[in-house]
């Protein structure tokens, strides 16, 4: 049996974005695929946002075993803990991959709420989502930042406020046009799901290359 590398998504956000209700939206749809995940949640001091999705997508649907939802107190500043030193992370990666090599497609990598100057290290994470919402105006995207700027796929999270808040659809994708060039971009409403398959078919195109999940196991045997 050959041990495997396990594909890393990394989420990163700004608190409230939507990062613990994207993946609790799109791992359900990976699951019917076939594909399956295990998750990393880090945040400062509580373990609240793992606690929910292995409430969530382990006890309640099944769709993955309690313990492959794993949450890490970092105790510090939340990026730190997936740029500068994810050493805490690795380990943790290390473990799951040990445990679960050939049981896995897929691991999560949620980074606890920061700014948007939030990145991974390549280290750590193969693939990059920065998730932010319109409530927090549709000046967002052209505020630019490493996150927004860097990302493999950006999430604009929360389109039904839109109108609430006075922020325009149309600019924010203008914008996010002219600072992402070619790199993609995705309008969510986490809520409700919409635009949640377009997130899940980039990870399964740019991530998990199209193979089917039997194909990825063969060929790693």
């Amino acid at each position: 049996m050959t041990f495997k590398r396990i594909p890393r998504v990394g989420i990163g956000g700004p608190v409230g974005s939507g990062k613990t209700m994207l993946i609790e939206q799109f791992v359900p749809l990976l699951s019917q695929i076939g594909y399956r995940s295990a998750i990393i949640s880090n945040d400062v001091v509580s373990k609240e946002d793992a606690d929910r999705m292995r409430r969530n997508l382990a006890s309640e649907r099944g769709l993955m075993p309690e313990s492959l939802v794993i949450g890490l107190a970092t105790g510090g500043c939340p990026h730190t803990a997936v740029r500068e030193d994810p050493s805490m992370n690795l380990s943790v990666v290390e473990d799951i991959e040990s445990a679960h090599n050939q049981e896995l497609d897929l691991i999560i990598i949620e980074s606890g709420g920061d700014n948007i100057t939030t990145t991974f290290s390549p280290a750590l994470a193969d693939y990059f989502i920065y998730i932010i919402d319109v409530a927090g105006g549709d000046k967002y995207p052209r505020k630019r930042g490493l996150g927004i700027e860097t990302c493999d796929l950006l999430i604009i999270n929360k389109i039904d406020l839109a109108p609430h808040v006075g922020a325009d659809l149309k600019i924010m994708e203008r914008d996010a046009k002219l600072i992402r060039k070619d790199k993609p971009f995705v309008f969510v409403n986490c809520k409700t799901g919409e635009g949640i398959k377009e997130v899940a078919d980039n990870i399964v195109k740019d991530v998990l290359f199209d193979l089917p999940p039997k194909i990825n196991k063969k060929l790693n045997n």
